[in-house]
């Protein structure tokens, strides 16, 4: 029976609204929201249901409280889920009260709901439609504890709804304050907390343009994640971006943003915080709970790029000591990877970057999406598109020679590149001579364009439907302090 009327809790629970008395704890003035960089992927997900405990945020928020002369009780609603209770505090700018004690009651299993009613005046309904309790419920967990006008307390254990008489219904968890006040009446409260369930990160688009030159139409904007079990109205937003560092490991970690009061949203106002940077909209917007909203970084704009069809071999590495087994780095070839190269034209926050090109229908179609990293002002970030279909690559090894007395090794490489397309291509050859540090470019088949102490790399034009070859040989020397094996 116990589970059966819980069962038509969860199915008749109902909220009615309707103009009547407003919350013991109402809003002052527009909650400012700081959201940090989040990259979880529960955060920004299209499908799933509640609270995700992932993201950070800190909330700065201003209440009026109707106090009374002395010591008393007072219950804050509509708190997120995830709230980390060490880091809440609340206090009284103008002096009017203090706070003797706070407790923060969790929003918990399918009471989490009404866990923001607590302070507000409710009806509670049976099973019947008639009313079982009418008055301020002091508590919602395993059943309802409502308080009526006459200072009488009732639980209930057995209901079939809940009416609210607020305009909004209020979620989340709820703040149970005792208050030593000097005098009856309305004082404004200051209430900051952290939470999780709140994050963002950078999402870009980039639409290749016609022609020969790389070049793009380049879109950023901020996709802002909420699933912190609370809507959030008429805020004021500041994103942060970078990766300040979180000690507890139990710290909180499309529809578009309505900006209110303009018909065209400006775009947010960057400065430099601490290490980091942050972004301040300029105008309030609404976070519905369970949303992904997406608001402009920058303009959009026109941008020089370079694509690169990349053929690698091995990495920086470099060993401890000259590597002189004939089976090292015997990497065989295979396809030949496409990325895409963009010069910062400011400070591009880490994120995603979606690459377009439109077909021969003047149609855009995707063709490649990777992350950028926090890039600053004049860095190159690159992103890998995939795989190059009609280009491939066979790397072979020519020549292979010890000389242990001389201290010296010869190797060389024929790197046999074909193209299958319609067009020429170039591909980029990048070789990473990583059998020990000091070595030298004795030949190649082509002028390298790129040489430093771990990389070489070689551009080479592959005819359409033909093939090319570039050959080179390196030769490795150490000195005697320097055992090799």
């Amino acid at each position: 029976m116990k589970s059966l009327h819980r069962t038509i809790r969860r199915l008749a629970f109902t909220v009615a609204v309707t103009i009547g008395t407003a919350s013991v704890a109402q809003a002052a003035d527009v909650t400012r929201l700081t959201v940090y960089r989040s990259d979880n992927a529960g955060l920004y997900a299209s499908q799933g249901n509640g609270d995700v405990d992932a993201g950070y945020a800190v909330v700065h928020e201003q209440r009026l409280l109707p106090l009374t002369a002395g010591v008393h009780d007072v219950t804050l609603g509509n708190l997120p889920t995830l709230i980390d209770p060490e880091a809440l505090a609340l206090g009284f700018p103008g002096g009017a009260a203090k706070v003797v004690s706070q407790r923060l009651m969790l929003a918990q299993g399918a009471d989490a709901a009404l866990a923001g009613l607590s302070g507000h005046h409710v009806e509670v309904l049976g099973a019947n439609g008639g009313p079982l309790a009418n008055g301020t419920l002091v508590r919602a967990g395993d059943g309802l504890l409502v308080r009526d006008d006459s200072g009488n307390t009732t639980l209930i254990r057995h209901y079939a709804a809940v009416r609210s008489r607020d305009t909004t219904f209020p979620t989340g968890a709820s703040l149970s304050l005792r208050v030593d006040a000097g005098r009856t009446g309305e004082q404004q409260a200051v209430l900051s907390y952290p939470t999780a369930g709140l994050g963002w990160r950078a999402a870009y688009v980039a639409t290749l343009l016609p022609g020969t030159a790389c070049r793009m139409q380049f879109e950023s904007r901020a996709s802002i994640a909420n699933r912190s079990g609370r809507d959030w109205r008429n805020i004021r937003l500041t994103l942060i971006a970078g990766a300040p560092n979180f000690a507890k490991a139990s710290a909180p970690r499309p529809m578009m943003a309505m900006a209110r009061g303009a018909e065209a949203s400006p775009l947010p106002q960057q400065a430099a915080i601490g290490d980091y940077r942050s972004y301040r909209l300029p105008t309030a917007i609404d976070l519905p709970d369970g949303s992904i909203s997406q608001v402009p970084l920058y303009t959009d704009r026109r941008m020089t790029c370079q694509q690169t069809a990349l053929f690698e071999t091995g990495n920086a590495w470099q060993p401890p000591q000259p590597m002189l087994s004939e089976n090292f780095n015997q990497h065989a070839g295979g396809a030949i990877i496409s990325t895409l190269t963009l010069r910062a034209f400011d400070s591009l926050p880490a994120g995603y970057l979606r690459v377009l090109t439109e077909d021969r229908q003047g149609t855009p179609q995707f063709i490649g999406e990777g992350r950028i990293d926090d890039t600053p002002k004049g860095s190159d970030a690159t992103i890998t598109l995939g795989t190059a279909f009609d280009l491939r690559a066979q790397r072979t090894r020519t020549r292979f020679h010890v000389d242990k007395a001389g201290r010296t090794l010869d190797e060389a490489f024929r790197i046999e590149l074909s193209n299958a397309g319609d067009s020429p291509r170039t591909v980029t050859v990048r070789e990473h001579p990583n059998r020990w540090r000091q070595w030298t470019l004795v030949s190649s088949s082509s002028k390298p364009t790129r040489q430093t102490t771990d990389t070489l790399e070689f551009r080479v034009t592959v005819p359409a439907n033909g093939k090319s070859r570039l050959d080179y040989a390196v030769r490795y020397h150490w000195t005697t302090d320097q055992p090799s094996r």
